[in-house]
C-alpha cells in the first residue's frame, strides 16, 4: 500500500524542519512551494520530498488540489505544515489501510493557540477530511475555507492530528491580516453592497452573536485568556472583513474619480 503525503507551503521552513522528518513513513512526500522566501525548498529537497513550485495564489486550495494530482500513492494524506501526525495516528492510518471499504476518513484536530490545546469554543474536535483514495476526492477551488469533496463512504479515526496555527501573537496577527483580506475579496465577489443594514449586521449582529456562542454557549471561557482571545478575534473577523471590503470600494471610487 502506498501512501502519498502532500503539503503546500509559504515562507514555512522553521514547520517544515520540524515536520518532514517525521514523515519518512510514508511512501512519498510532495511538497509544493508558493513563492517562498526563505530555505523552505533547500529542507524539502534535504528531506527527500518531490517539490514543485506554484504562484502563491491567495486561494491556497488551488494548489493543494496540484499537490494532489501530482502525488502517485494509492492513498494521499494532505497535511499543512503547521500540523503534526502523533506516532499513535500513524500506526493506526497504517492499519486501518490493510483493508477498508472507506473512500476516505476524517479525523478530529487539535488547536493549538499559543502552546496551549484549546478544548473548547468550538474548537474541537473541528474534525478534518485528509486521507483518501487517490482519484477519490477533491477541492472545488472556490473558497480557501472549503472541505474536501468525497466520491464514495468516508471512516472515522479515533486518534488526532494537532495543529500548531500561532505560536505567538504577532504570527496571529499576521494570518488574521491574510484570512480578512481573502474574505473581503470574496465579499467583494459576491457583489455585498456597503449599506446601513449590512453595516449593522457585520459590525454588530455577526461579531456578537459570534462571541456569545463560542465564548459564552460553546464555552470558550473555559480555555482561559487564550479562550478569550480566540473567541474576541473570532467574532472581530467579520468586522475587519467588512472594513476591508469597504476600504476596497474606497480606493476603487477614488481611482475611477482619478481617470475621469
Amino acid at each position: 500500500m502506498k501512501i502519498s503525503v502532500t503539503i503546500i507551503g509559504h515562507n514555512e521552513v522553521d514547520h517544515l524542519r520540524l515536520l518532514l522528518p517525521e514523515l519518512k513513513w510514508a511512501s512519498e512526500i510532495v511538497y509544493v512551494d508558493c513563492e517562498s522566501h526563505d530555505q523552505s525548498l533547500e529542507v524539502a529537497k534535504d528531506n527527500g520530498c518531490k517539490v514543485f513550485s506554484r504562484p502563491n495564489n491567495h486561494n491556497l486550495n488551488i494548489n493543494k488540489s496540484y499537490s494532489i494530482e501530482k502525488a502517485t500513492g494509492d492513498w494521499l494524506f494532505y497535511i499543512d505544515p503547521d500540523e503534526r501526525l502523533p506516532a499513535n495516528l500513524v500506526e493506526e492510518i497504517k492499519d486501518v489501510l490493510k483493508d477498508t471499504k472507506f473512500s476516505a476518513f476524517s479525523m478530529n484536530r487539535r488547536n493549538h493557540y499559543f502552546g496551549r490545546w484549546l478544548r473548547y469554543g468550538s474548537q474541537y474536535p473541528d474534525t478534518q477530511l485528509r486521507l483518501f483514495r487517490k482519484g477519490k476526492a477533491s477541492f472545488p477551488n472556490l473558497h480557501v475555507h472549503e472541505k474536501l469533496v468525497v466520491e464514495g463512504d468516508i471512516g472515522k479515526l479515533k486518534n488526532d492530528i494537532l495543529h500548531f496555527p500561532y505560536q505567538d501573537i504577532s504570527q496571529f496577527l499576521r494570518k488574521f491580516n491574510f484570512y480578512t483580506g481573502i474574505e473581503a475579496l470574496y465579499l467583494k465577489d459576491a457583489g455585498l453592497e456597503i449599506n446601513i443594514l449590512n453595516t449593522l449586521i457585520y459590525t454588530l449582529f455577526k461579531p456578537l452573536t459570534r462571541f456569545i456562542r463560542r465564548y459564552i454557549f460553546k464555552g470558550g471561557f473555559r480555555d482561559g485568556l487564550p479562550g478569550l482571545f480566540c473567541s474576541l478575534f473570532d467574532a472581530l473577523n467579520y468586522f475587519v472583513r467588512y472594513f476591508k471590503l469597504w476600504e476596497m470600494n474606497q480606493h476603487n471610487k477614488g481611482k475611477k474619480e482619478e481617470e475621469l
